[in-house]
């Protein structure tokens, strides 16, 4: 396997942890509280519509010449990566609360309680609730692997690591039928954050035919580069409410 492989997999990998994660969430939620056959039903449906929307969207992206296909995958790295980076940071920086999956676990769980008896054969809460946390959770899933494969003209390692992402979590969390709290999910939203901001800013420009110095090689500059920024960033956030909190005292 070469190191552009390697970095597919691992970025491709890492991403789809983080969703699959959140929507593991939200199907232990609705199962324990309301319905295991109505949550599974909505689990299974949202696969099914997820794999139709990669069976239809993968052969079209890859037709696409490569640097129109660049610039549209940067493109589109960009507007989630900087979104993931933007709040990443914002959480870091003591702006916005740290993610928590045992406090979505429980909220989700209330809710699920607050909807009233749960209906015998198919629990309509439980089906809705887990489907459309499936499908949007996996919506993103989908799109970092096409994006990621189709650039890389390699699709079929890129479903494979998401994959692969997916059932590792699933396997985890229906074991121990409780939320993954103890994976760091915000370190992890972080790196795919600056993942995803270079990949786009990468490959975005070569899509506008900008020619980067020793071509893939310069990843392990733009990377660390975005990276260093995001942590200085941080830095700032936190002396600033250092310095508010001193005043205000």
């Amino acid at each position: 396997m070469t190191g552009t492989q390697i970095g597919l997999v691992a970025s491709v990998f890492i991403a789809c942890t983080v969703e699959a994660v959140e929507a593991l969430t939200i199907v232990l939620a609705v199962g324990a509280t309301r319905s295991w056959r109505s949550a599974m039903i909505g689990l299974g449906v949202a696969l099914a519509a997820l794999a139709a929307v990669t069976a239809a969207l993968g052969p079209a992206l890859t037709e696409l010449p490569i640097n129109v296909l660049r610039a549209v995958v940067g493109g589109l790295l960009l507007t989630f990566g900087l979104q993931w980076l933007r709040k990443a940071i914002l959480r870091a920086g003591g702006l916005k609360a740290l993610h928590d999956e045992e406090a979505t676990f429980t909220e989700q769980a209330e809710l699920a309680l607050a909807a009233g008896t749960v209906e015998n054969g198919l629990d309509s809460y439980a089906f809705f609730v887990s489907f459309k946390g499936s499908f949007l959770e996996g919506l993103e899933v989908v799109f970092i692997a096409l994006t990621f494969g189709s650039n890389q003209k390699d699709v079929p390692l890129a479903a494979a690591a998401a994959t692969a992402a997916v059932l590792v979590v699933a396997c985890a969390g229906f074991a121990l039928k409780a939320p993954l709290a103890r994976v760091p999910e915000n370190t992890l939203k972080f790196v795919v954050g600056v993942m995803l901001t270079s990949f786009g800013l990468f490959w975005g420009s070569e899509g506008v035919h900008a020619r980067w110095p020793g071509g893939e090689t310069a990843l392990l500059v733009v990377i660390p580069a975005v990276a260093l920024f995001a942590i200085a960033t941080i830095a700032s956030l936190r002396r600033t409410l250092s310095a508010a909190a001193a005043v205000e005292t």
